[in-house]
């Protein structure tokens, strides 16, 4: 049996990522309240940052093939501040895709192990699209 440890510091990242994850999904379901976006947006970037490390984070958006995905995503962040919910919430959408499309093969892998979303997620259908996808990057 393999066991993780996990540091208080990425514990709390993870709960701040999903506290991010949370209140984007509030602030869309109450036609884009432009607050909750925010608050998600921030609480998201901050457990990001917690989670990964502070260098890592900057190297992660400032990596050359990732310009395109962290203009995007900041681009519509400062949108949603200003008051522009919904282009804001357009562009990072695309920006978080094209960010992170490199990381969903691990994410699959991951909730594979949670015990109600891992029975959907080795259903024959979902099993073989992810086969089919793993590793693939979204094109830009």
């Amino acid at each position: 049996m393999v066991s993780f440890e996990m540091s208080d510091r990425k514990k709390i990242g993870l709960g701040l990522t999903g506290f991010g994850v949370f209140f984007s999904f509030l602030g869309i379901i109450f036609f884009f309240d432009k607050g909750l976006l925010a608050m998600g947006n921030i609480l998201f970037i901050s457990g990001v940052t917690l989670t990964i490390g502070l260098q890592s984070t900057m190297q992660f958006f400032i990596k050359r093939q990732n310009y395109k995905g962290t203009l995007s995503f900041f681009v519509g962040f400062f949108l949603v501040i200003i008051g522009w919910p919904i282009f804001g919430m357009i562009l990072e959408a695309y920006g978080f895709i094209v960010l992170f499309s490199g990381f969903w093969p691990t994410l699959a892998v991951f909730i594979q192990r949670i015990p109600i979303l891992g029975w959907l997620f080795q259903q024959p259908y979902i099993r073989s699209w992810l086969d089919r996808n793993q590793g693939k990057r979204v094109p830009v």
